[in-house]
């Protein structure tokens, strides 16, 4: 049986995804996860990924398969009754990972499903901080902060060049055996607006006049005292939806546009080096912590082995 995994991870303290000897890697938690509780031995255990994430890159939307004989998927049922193996996997992942991995769901995949190669795009949304937003410092492992007002229109002029089927060997390195063509769909940088937690009707509405008749409060005060704001009000976010990445592509991208933004280099530079794919060394990535993988669409399942063969094709530009 394939089994699809969702999962989510901070990536602070891994050294990416991939598993790597003497390194505490996502893969090597998981893979251990599963090996504890199917009674195997680690290197039984095989997971492929959507994406596999750099070190301090975090995700919230990660996908993965595993393929597993369903005798051997039984072992994770134990002593519980009336579930499936892989519900019983699921629930016993959920409180065997590590506080900074969550294991969302474990489910039969359809046929044909490949996490990594039947993926019909991927969404990364980097978020900054920059000199015009409040410095939240329990954020600082998840967004980047820069000391200077960056301009988001020239960002975004910046960004709008990346649209379509580019080779992107100015910002990415690509696989063995690969390329760096990838088609990007969409990419935009946004101001996140203000968000308030509270609902409007606590201090808007009859139930705000009672309290302030109640305590005496100045209304316009009691207003005020009830205004809590989501902790990405005001943050610089840069999303970016395309069929594939190749190695480094979006932190390179987010490190041109923020030097666009600070105004050290123009959006026709940017352009000219999304035209002119050579690196040189002024397109380098930006630190990890900004990056968050949000989430991996798959199309419908009866085209999910077309999709996965078409991918694995070598790309081109015609």
């Amino acid at each position: 049986m394939r089994l699809r995994i969702d999962l989510a991870y901070d990536g602070t303290d891994f050294h990416g995804w991939a598993r790597q000897n003497n390194q505490r890697t996502v893969q090597g938690e998981i893979e251990s996860a599963i090996a504890k509780v199917l009674r195997l031995e680690a290197d039984d255990v095989q997971l492929t990924v959507a994406g596999r994430t750099d070190a301090g890159v975090h995700a919230r939307g990660q996908v993965c398969h595993i393929d597993v004989d369903d005798d051997v998927l039984d072992r994770a049922i134990g002593h519980m009754s009336g579930v499936t193996g892989q519900q019983a996997l699921e629930r016993r992942l959920k409180r065997l990972v590590p506080a900074d991995i969550a294991v969302y769901s474990v489910c039969e995949a359809p046929e044909g499903f490949d996490a990594r190669f039947s993926a019909s795009d991927r969404v990364y949304v980097y978020r900054v901080a920059d000199f015009a937003a409040v410095r939240d410092p329990r954020l600082r492992t998840m967004v980047l902060r820069v000391d200077d007002y960056l301009d988001v229109d020239a960002m975004n002029q910046a960004a709008r060049s990346t649209i379509g089927l580019h080779d992107f060997g100015s910002f990415a390195l690509p696989n063995q055996g690969g390329t760096t063509i990838r088609e990007v769909k969409f990419a935009a940088w946004q101001r996140v607006p203000e968000h308030a937690l509270t609902p409007q009707q606590i201090y808007g509405g009859g139930a705000e006049q009672r309290t302030t008749q109640a305590v005496g409060a100045d209304p316009e005060f009691q207003s005020r005292a009830y205004e809590i704001v989501n902790a990405e009000s005001g943050l610089l976010t840069f999303t970016i939806i395309a069929d594939a990445f190749a190695r480094n592509m979006v932190r390179s991208l987010v490190g041109a546009c923020i030097a666009v933004g600070r105004g050290k280099k123009t959006a026709q530079w940017f352009e000219s080096k999304v035209k002119n794919p050579q690196r040189e060394g002024l397109t380098g990535p930006a630190p990890a912590c900004g990056l968050t993988l949000e989430r991996v669409n798959y199309p419908a399942p009866e085209v999910l082995a077309e999709r996965a063969d078409a991918i694995r094709a070598v790309r081109t530009l015609e």
